[in-house]
């Protein structure tokens, strides 16, 4: 039993400070990607960047990955452990009266999610890993704003990235709070903190709803 608990303990810290990560690689992902809306000077300039920088490309992309899968892994290793712990803890489930309903669900919006960054790597990270190392094309730096544009034509990819927005807030609505008391933050500022990532887990993907909308309907950039 202890060595249960301390694998649990360890798994859930383990989710926890992924989860943490990914949730800065997202909101430096939508100031990149506010920019498409507001300056597409700035949005290329910035893509380019973080499309050619060996250190962004060759470190900081392979820690994205693995925390991606980490975070993935650690979650569904998480759900396998609960459901045995209330087969055997609990002769019946109450439901919401022991958790809210998008608690007892991460495990469905998680897997909605991760289907979301799968088209999300299809559509942006494999052409744009074709374009530099299969056909060696030339640098390029005013690529990146028409090919986003151009992604968020057709109506069902839209409508998918939209739908895919708003099971990520539902995601971030427990999960972001919850990682900071998996990590033991309890204190004047808990409340705070509480209140904050209720706002961000709303307004990040609220924010990325815009932006597929924007290039959808906005005749001037078709």
């Amino acid at each position: 039993m202890s060595g249960f608990v301390k694998s649990s303990i360890a798994r859930k810290v383990v989710m926890a400070l992924s989860g943490l990560f990914l949730v800065v690689f997202l909101t430096q992902h939508f100031v990149i990607n506010i920019t498409s809306v507001i300056d597409p000077e700035t949005f290329n300039t910035w893509s380019h960047f973080m499309g050619y920088n060996p250190l962004v490309q060759y470190l900081l992309q392979p820690i994205l990955i693995a925390g991606v899968i980490i975070h993935f892994v650690m979650g569904f290793a998480l759900e396998i452990q609960n459901k045995k712990a209330r087969n055997i803890g609990y002769a019946k489930f109450k439901g919401s009266a022991n958790a809210s309903w998008v608690s007892r669900n991460m495990i469905y919006s998680g897997l909605v999610v991760l289907a979301f960054l799968a088209l999300h790597f299809y559509d942006f990270w494999v052409p744009e890993m074709v374009y530099k190392y299969v056909e060696v094309n030339p640098e390029m730096p005013t690529r990146y704003h028409e090919e986003t544009v151009h992604k968020f034509e057709p109506f069902w990819r839209t409508v998918l990235y939209v739908i895919s927005f708003v099971l990520l807030s539902l995601h971030l609505w427990h999960g972001f709070s919850s990682s900071f008391q998996t990590m033991g933050v309890n204190n004047k500022y808990s409340e705070g903190i509480k209140t904050f990532t209720k706002i961000f887990s709303v307004a990040i993907p609220l924010g990325f709803v815009f932006i597929a909308l924007f290039h959808h309907l906005n005749p001037l950039t078709h």
